[in-house]
């Protein structure tokens, strides 16, 4: 059936052209977005379709049969008067029996009279089968939190009286619904107590597990992608929070109304300067401390209706430092992130946009270690420099193709490592940055076949150009004793070149409306390797790109899930399984010192992985308790000739059992709680499983890779937000305006019942070798006990 048609119409403001000769029909079940800069018309075709204004020329016609509703930006609702009123003004007799319900019902005492009303009332509602509208009626008002049906509405803030006009068009069941600018309200610095994102700067995030589409390469495993919000362009605001262990600070506002704006958002912690005076000078964890700080800032301008221009910046530091004065043990990790971005988007046509990108980034890695009278400082990092550009292209109506290329410029330094060992200095002799290029295609499409088959196919080509300097050495076998020849390349001279083509194809077919099953397999290329430490559970990682030695990385993953809804999409849920062949894998020899070697390709061997699992997801989305509980059982393994002789170990990230269970519970508009669990198997790490003495010396028998894992992480966190009332009428501003001031008080508990997880464990001596005294015994370092907190949030 037809709904509405506009035909030649035509807008204008004054010499102002809105719009001309505009022209569009819908048909029952069809949906329409109108997608605009500021001031081009929206909100005045949107009124015209409503019957609330109209047009210079031209015809707009809607179906007499129609019944329309339209929800403003700022919804027009009386000034005074109960929100039961504001709701269920309409002309439908069901709203008027349920307003007359609703009114004897809330009073004390009935009079004969109202006591027949009633009984009437009664009888029309069980006719009518105005019982279960009178339900939906009570779990809609409980989805758009509207407690209070007898509030005035001369004390509500913007945001529910939006809310309200929200209820008062779905209780009106219009056919036609027009919404105006439709809103969509939708890892971690140390150790996964802070998340390395400050989520007041952050815009949206998506994370991908599997399925990588087409547009994004470089990694075997997940990618996180993340944007920055753009700032208010229209006012100032500013928020934050100041709490017992971190503050932070946002502010944002317009640079020129409308078309440029800023935001600039920070944090820090500050939990070792609180702690630092409470342990006693004498104390042997004396010294030991943790905090981090990071930077958010963006700039985005819009210089004509067709570009927009963007620049952000990220900066962020995180130190750890643990001291054990008695043993003379001192364990530090510096380490940070910088980022920079220039951006420029460009709509090409109605159906084409372009992005261009320019990308700055470096990550450096600290280790210091020391123990009486041996010190060692590890460090390395990585720098990146890259542009992009994407293109989008709308064929049709569910038919979207996205295509585009990139090229990075790579900077490694894989290990700088210095000391001393008594009066033995130790130094690096040759450090060596790695250097590299890699540019790569692609191009994507996404198609809606059917109602019930879409496809997602993709197909990327990238190459990896390693650089001089660089210089390599062969050995005739793993141990290293006897050298071949070595090969050295100058600087800027190609020394291997590695392309590769990266299929990727997916799958969705819908069984029905509450139900999904999806497919897919993906091959991707790594051209950087994480080479992780098993013979201690530290964090001494390393980046170490491919050469002419370390092949890529390749990745083949198959996955398949069944996703289902219940109770009209009131409870999510999934399951899902996956295996991943992993080929070109890299550890660390046997008896390799990590990262001590300039030359540190001799220290590694190569073989293969495999990964599989499945993973299990419950969500649920409405009512005052909502949540959402994941589990994952999951096996990482390793497959190396020259590690045990081919025997499969478990990789140092591999975790048997994982599980989420997240929930929350809003109480009242003032009081909202909220408790997460999680439990995960500890990493697995190699250790000594005997000691003996050879010529005064301590020898340590090596145990196989990986035999031992920390023990299992789990942790209760628990908060409880309050929301004071802040529309009271006498927090009126000079001038008789309403107070824009909102806050709110976090009260936390993180750690509830103090679960010691370690962190890492380290081998100490204690007593004489010569006395025949001497005991060696694993010592674990364990972070955050139970930590109390009490955040004030802010915003004005």
């Amino acid at each position: 059936m037809n709904v509405v048609s506009v035909a030649s119409v035509s807008k204008s403001l004054g010499e102002r052209v809105l719009f001309s000769q505009l022209s569009f029909g819908l048909n029952q079940g069809q949906k329409l977005g109108l997608l605009g800069r500021n001031g081009c018309g929206k909100t005045t075709l949107l009124r015209m379709i409503a019957g609330l204004d109209r047009p210079d020329d031209g015809e707009i016609r809607i179906n007499k049969q129609i019944r329309t509703a339209y929800l403003e930006q700022d919804p027009l609702l009386g000034a005074t008067g109960p929100v039961m009123d504001a709701i269920l003004h309409n002309d439908r007799p069901q709203s008027r029996w349920l307003r007359e319900y609703y009114d004897l019902s809330d009073r004390d005492h009935l009079s004969d009279d109202e006591v027949e009303r009633m009984n009437r009332l009664h009888q029309v509602m069980e006719e009518q089968g105005l019982w279960t509208y009178q339900r939906d009626f009570n779990r809609l008002l409980g989805e758009l939190e509207i407690p209070d049906l007898r509030q005035d509405m001369s004390t509500l803030s913007g945001g529910q009286r939006k809310r309200v006009a929200l209820a008062a068009m779905m209780v009106a069941e219009a056919d036609l619904i027009l919404l105006d600018e439709a809103v969509v309200y939708n890892a971690s610095h140390l150790f996964g107590f802070f998340s390395v994102f400050n989520a007041d700067a952050l815009a949206n995030s998506q994370l991908i597990k599997g399925g990588m589409p087409a547009e994004y390469g470089g990694r075997i495993s997940s990618v996180l992608d993340l944007t920055m919000r753009e700032g208010n362009n229209q006012k100032h605001v500013t928020q934050g929070g100041l709490g017992l262990i971190a503050s932070r600070f946002t502010t944002e506002g317009p640079l020129k109304r409308g078309k440029a704006s800023y935001i600039l958002s920070g944090r820090r912690t500050y939990l070792d300067v609180l702690v630092d005076p409470l342990i006693p000078k004498d104390a042997p964890a004396k010294g030991s401390g943790y905090f981090f700080y990071d930077l958010n800032a963006k700039i985005n301008w819009q210089p004509s209706p067709k570009d927009r221009l963007y620049a952000s910046a990220y900066f962020g530091k995180d130190v750890f430092d643990f001291n054990n004065r008695e043993n003379g043990f001192r364990f530090s990790i510096p380490w940070g992130n910088s980022t920079a971005t220039l951006r420029w988007n460009r709509i090409l046509s109605p159906r084409l946009f372009a992005n261009h990108s320019l990308v700055y980034s470096d990550f450096e890695f600290g280790t210091r270690f020391t123990q009486n009278d041996f010190t060692i400082n590890l460090n390395s990092g990585v720098r990146n420099l890259t542009f992009k550009q994407d293109l989008d292209y709308q064929l049709a109506t569910g038919h979207r193709l996205k295509f585009g290329s990139q090229l990075i410029r790579h900077w490694f330094l894989p290990s700088v490592v210095e000391g001393r060992a008594g009066d033995f200095d130790i130094a690096t002799n040759n450090i060596r940055r790695l250097n590299a290029v890699e540019w790569s295609a692609y191009l994507r499409d996404e198609w809606d076949i059917s109602d019930r088959w879409q496809v997602n196919a993709g197909l990327r080509f990238a190459v990896f150009q390693q650089y001089g300097p660089y210089s390599y050495e062969r050995y005739t076998d793993a141990t290293l004793v006897t050298r071949l020849d070595s090969v050295g390349f100058g600087p800027g001279e190609k020394v291997v070149r590695y392309p590769a083509w990266e299929p990727r194809l997916n799958l969705r077919y819908l069984v029905d409306k509450q139900s999904s099953i999806k497919i897919g397999i993906t091959r991707n290329l790594q051209f950087i390797h994480l080479a992780s430490s098993s013979g201690t559970s530290l964090p001494a990682d390393l980046w170490i790109p491919s050469t002419l030695k370390v092949r890529p990385q390749i990745g083949i993953q198959y996955a398949a899930g069944y996703f289902r809804n219940f109770l009209d999409n009131t409870y999510e849920t999934s399951v899902e399984v996956y295996f991943k062949d992993l080929q070109n894998q890299i550890d660390f020899r046997e008896g390799a010192v990590n990262g001590f070697n300039p030359l540190i390709e001799n220290d590694l061997v190569f073989g293969r992985g495999e990964a599989y699992g499945m993973e299990f997801f419950v969500k649920k989305n409405r009512g005052k308790l909502s949540g959402w509980v994941g589990y994952t059982l999951s096996w990482t393994n390793r497959f190396f000739d020259d590690i045990m002789k081919g025997k499969p170990y478990p990789y140092k990230f591999d975790r048997r059992h994982d599980l989420s269970v997240v929930g929350t519970w809003v109480q009242s508009p003032r009081w909202k709680f909220s408790g997460t669990f999680v439990y995960s198997t500890g990493n697995a790490y190699t250790l000594p499983e005997s000691r003996y003495f050879f010529e005064g010396q301590i020898i340590d028998q090596i145990g196989e890779r990986n035999s031992f894992r920390l023990p299992h992480y789990h942790r209760l966190d628990f908060s409880a937000v309050y929301t004071p009332n802040q529309e009271r009428a006498g927090d009126a501003a000079k001038g008789g305006g309403r107070r824009r001031y909102k806050g709110e008080w976090v009260f936390a508990v993180y750690n509830v019942y103090s679960r010691l997880n370690p962190f890492f464990i380290y081998l100490d001596n204690e007593g004489s070798l010569q006395q025949g005294t001497l005991q060696i015994q694993a010592k674990k370092v364990s972070l955050f006990p139970i930590i109390p907190s009490v955040t004030w949030n802010f915003k004005f």
